[in-house]
């Protein structure tokens, strides 16, 4: 696919899609990709245009969210709930892991990164529907986890990440709530930037690699700069029970479409 084919009927679609997936990941604490993924998947044939390969959609996703997640992480500035250790020790981690991801995923197949895709939504929202005690919110100072476990979740979240072109988030998310017990609120913040230092690993891949398409990612990145920040002001005003189950849908619902097609694909 080239930029020439796209039609401003296209564009909005992608401008939609690109909005939607934003507003929502700057809610809920998330790159987006997991949203995003499926939609760029499946809405532009579903609606008659053409259709985006498994690794252009990767590709598209990866740049689009290390705007998506900046814009979110600047709007939680000042809120107390970023916590700069765990953003180094994962951080760090993370970006390792999504550069190998994203550049191995070059020589996979089509079926191959939409199962890699279907394996990682499927692992978070089964994390995601794990019962566990809430963590109320407290200064960052007051918060206490595993250096070593946070390091090694996060770098093997980075490479299954990198390969589809997300930064982790939808994996991270439920990995800081379940496992290391971060607050809710703490952990949104948290996780939108580190899923930043992951995106740039990512989307460094798929750029050597040749699997971004120029335009398509332009038209999703202005979409995040506007839906961003607008989510991550509305998930400050939310009910943390009620973002975590939006959330925990999202995914779990993710998961079950990219696994009936998958299926589909095999019959």
């Amino acid at each position: 696919m080239s930029g020439a084919e796209l039609t401003l009927p296209f564009i909005l679609i992608l401008f939609a899609i690109g909005f939607a997936g934003s507003f929502i990941s700057g809610m809920v604490g998330i790159g987006g990709s997991i949203i995003k993924y499926p939609m760029l998947l499946y809405i532009p044939p579903m609606l008659g245009f053409a259709a985006f390969t498994a690794h252009e959609v990767a590709g598209i996703s990866a740049v689009q969210v290390i705007f998506a997640t900046i814009v979110g992480v600047w709007a939680y500035r000042g809120s107390g709930y970023l916590n700069k250790k765990l953003i180094i020790v994962m951080g760090a981690a993370i970006l390792a892991g999504s550069f190998i991801g994203g550049f191995g995923s070059s020589g996979m197949s089509e079926m191959t990164v939409n199962v890699v895709y279907g394996i990682l939504a499927a692992i978070a929202a089964v994390m995601m529907f794990i019962p566990k005690k809430e963590v109320p919110d407290m200064p960052a100072e007051d918060v206490s986890f595993s250096v070593p476990l946070a390091a090694v979740l996060a770098f093997i979240v980075g490479i299954g990440a990198g390969i589809v072109g997300a930064a982790g988030s939808f994996l991270l998310v439920p990995i800081m709530l379940t496992v290391l017990n971060i607050p809710t609120r703490m952990t949104i913040a948290t996780s939108l930037a580190i899923t930043f230092i992951s995106s740039i690993g990512s989307t460094a891949g798929k750029v050597f690699t040749g699997q971004v398409l120029l335009w398509p990612a332009v038209i999703m990145i202005v979409a995040s700069l506007i839906a961003a920040p607008l989510g991550a002001k509305a998930g400050q005003k939310m009910n943390t029970k009620v973002l975590k189950w939006i959330l925990a849908i999202l995914i779990a619902a993710t998961a079950i479409n990219i696994w009936r097609d998958l299926f589909m694909q095999m019959l």
